[in-house]
Order: C-alpha cells, then structure tokens, then sequence
C-alpha cells in the first residue's frame, strides 16, 4: 500500500497508532486488521520494512478507557504508550447504541457527547504523540454548515476547536458541504468519497444493470448532491436527473423550513432503472417521497445509495415503500452505526468502506499523497469494462472482489 516502486518504501512519519471512541470497537477492529494483513504482506515483498521499529505488530489499537462520573461528566486514560507515534482518532459521533448514566439514570451517547471525548483523548495524547490525527467519516455538526440567519455556526467552530487542539490532519467521508474546510484553511482536511464502493455493491446485490442512457438514469434527490450524481452519471455513461426542494418559508418546523413539493428536472425516467444518490438519510421522509415520484413517473426499478444511512424515525417508513415496489435495494456504508433490524431487512446492502478506510490511513501514515486514494476513477473504469466484455462474450454474472 505504501510502495513506490517494486524496490522501495517510503518511510512512515513515525510508528502508527489508532485509539478509537466508544461505540466505533468494531469499526476500529476491522480497519486494523486490513492494516495488519497488507503490512505483512509488504514485509514479505521488501525485507527493508522489517527493520522499521513498530511497522510490523499483531494490532496497531490503543487501549483507551472511557469513564464516567455519577453527574455525567467524563474522563479518558490511554493506557498504551503513544510517545512518538503517528496516532489516529477514529469514532462514529452518531452511534446512539452507547449508553451511560447520570444521576441514575440512563443516558444515550450523543454527537455532542462524543465530540467532547474526542477532545479528551486528544488532551491525554498532546504533548506525547508525534502527530494527531482525526478520522471522523460523519463529520461533527457537517449539516449546520453556514449560517442563515442569527444562528450558530457549529461545524466551523469544531473544526476550529480542533486545530487550537494540535490536530494535524482531518479525515472525513462524503463531508454536506466541504467548504466547511474554510473554517481551517492552514490544516489538512481530506474529503473521500464512497462513489466506487457504492458502484462495487451495485453490481454485487443487482448483476443485471445495464449503464447506459437507454436503461439507466441518475436521480439528485435536491439540490446539494448534484455534484455527486453529475459524477456518477458521466462515469457510468448515463443521464441525471436533479429534484428541487420547495419550501414553505414562511414558518420553521423542527428547525428548518418544511417542504411544501419536490420538483423534478430532467429526461424522462420511464422504463428505466434509477440510482438516487445522496449523502445521508436522516428521517427517509424526502428520500422516500423521491422514490415515490420517480415511481409514478414510470421508473422500472430504483436502487437508494446513500453514505451515512441514520434512521432517526425507525425504518417502518422503509418497509412500508419496499413492499409497495417503490424501491428495490437501499445501500448505505458502514461508515456509522446500522441498527441490527437495519442488517436483518432483504433490501439492504452493505458498501463496505474499511479496507478504504485502512488504506487512506496507512497513506498518510507513510506521508504520501492522498490523491493516490482519493481519485477511484480508474477503479471504476476496470470494473465497468470487465462488466460489458463479460456481459458481451458469455452473459454471465459479473463477480466483484473487495
């Protein structure tokens, strides 16, 4: 992963390290042991990795305790040396599933909360680690991301918090808006997104797609993931098409302006399959009334890709529109935490980001640059013409390694 070429290596910036939050264990896990395997498979093609003091360990994990006091309030210990060490901070602020108490009683573990263990387990390693860095795949508060009106401007302030902390690098996936990075124009802020993974899941889950303009379309479902599905579309060589939002701005409802109507701008969907493509699906209400047009408007079948699947208001809604035939697969990453009803469902599919993850992280650890990973354009190109020559010679099913 961090070969140059057959004969070198880059040395890495220093040994690596990963502490994780409460709730991102499996998470954690699972990058870890990507970043084991593809160690001591280079170790095995270039002797000189051997001798680079922490490069090859059966775990690069922290041991980090979280606690709590009976008020709520919190504190971290490393209990593992990061003196020296390249440390990342990985954690899913959005996993509710942790619970602690308060006073008695039952609490769950919410973004805030967790924003605030970040920062004490970067107060106990400043000062030891040789460098910090922060891997957050839902960027903290990324949807209050500029200010409207008399009103807080959370994201930049966090991120701003992070950079008087010591923090050298920021890592985020699919960021709502990533001129948030404004707010820090001096720091390293790394954006990836999961465009391949998505594609990848497609193909695994639905082998009969056709990309095409005749057979296949991608939907906005607003404004905002425009430039998501203007990519998608021009790589896979079919049309998009864009939904607006419009709003009743004349009263707020649950902080923000409610949607009086989605209107729909594009060619005509009828007979095709459509992909809607979008960074999050909080409550599903504006995704499923999407899904819903797109139905009425004669679409064949619809496939939801979505990075950050939250579910705030359960997944009856969900189950409600599959059974009706408004939609035939829902894939989200495993960016951040998945309900176990969520996993146990027919029409979910998993696009699996760790080894990306692994990846991403074992780059910066060698000091490289990003774009090498960051760019899956040629990833994709392989995928689509390994589909269409064995979709032209034999018909068969085409079958996608991680």
């Amino acid at each position: 992963m961090a070969i140059i070429d057959n004969h070198k290596i880059q040395i890495p910036i220093a040994p690596l390290k990963i502490a994780y939050l409460s709730g991102s264990h499996e998470m954690a896990k699972a990058v870890d042991n990507s970043l084991v395997k593809a160690r001591r498979a280079m170790a095995g093609r270039i002797k000189e990795t051997n001798s680079l003091s922490g490069y090859i360990e059966p775990t690069y994990l922290v041991d980090t305790h979280y606690a709590r006091f009976g008020t709520g309030e919190g504190k971290v210990r490393i209990n593992d040396s990061v003196r020296g060490c390249d440390l990342f901070i990985l954690g899913d602020v959005t996993n509710y599933s942790v619970t602690y108490k308060v006073c008695g009683r039952i609490n769950h573990m919410s973004p805030d909360n967790y924003f605030q263990d970040l920062k004490r387990v970067i107060s106990a390693a400043n000062g030891k680690a040789h460098r910090i860095n922060v891997v957050l795949p839902f960027l903290y508060e990324s949807r209050q991301h500029r200010r409207t009106g008399r009103e807080s401007l959370d994201c930049a302030l966090a991120l701003k918090e992070l950079a008087d902390y010591g923090v050298s690098n920021i890592i985020t996936f699919d960021a709502h808006d990533p001129r948030v990075m404004d707010a820090i124009p001096l720091l390293s802020f790394d954006n990836f997104m999961p465009t391949y993974q998505f594609l990848r899941a497609l193909l695994k889950s639905v082998p009969n797609l056709r990309f095409d303009k005749e057979h296949f379309m991608v939907i906005s479902p607003d404004e905002g993931a425009t430039d998501r599905a203007v990519y998608f579309s021009n790589i896979l060589g079919a049309d998009m098409g864009m939904f607006y939002k419009r709003r009743d701005y004349s009263r707020i409802v649950n902080g923000k302006n409610p949607i009086v109507a989605h209107e729909f701008l594009g060619d005509t969907v009828k007979g095709k399959d459509c992909v809607i493509i979008d960074d999050m699906i909080a409550s599903g209400g504006s995704m499923l009334d999407v899904c819903r047009q797109i139905k009425a408007r004669g679409a064949n079948r619809v496939f939801i890709c979505t990075t950050f699947g939250l579910f705030t208001e359960g997944l009856e809604k969900f189950d409600e529109f599959y059974e009706k035939g408004m939609f035939t697969k829902l894939i989200t990453t495993n960016l951040t935490y998945r309900p176990p009803e969520l996993m146990k469902r027919d029409y979910y599919v998993t696009a699996n980001m760790y080894k990306y993850m692994g990846n991403i992280i074992d780059t910066l650890n060698h000091d490289l640059s990003m774009e090498r990973v960051k760019s899956t354009t040629h990833k994709i190109t392989k995928i689509l013409e390994k589909k269409n020559r064995i979709h032209d010679v034999t018909g068969s099913r085409l079958i996608v390694s991680d």
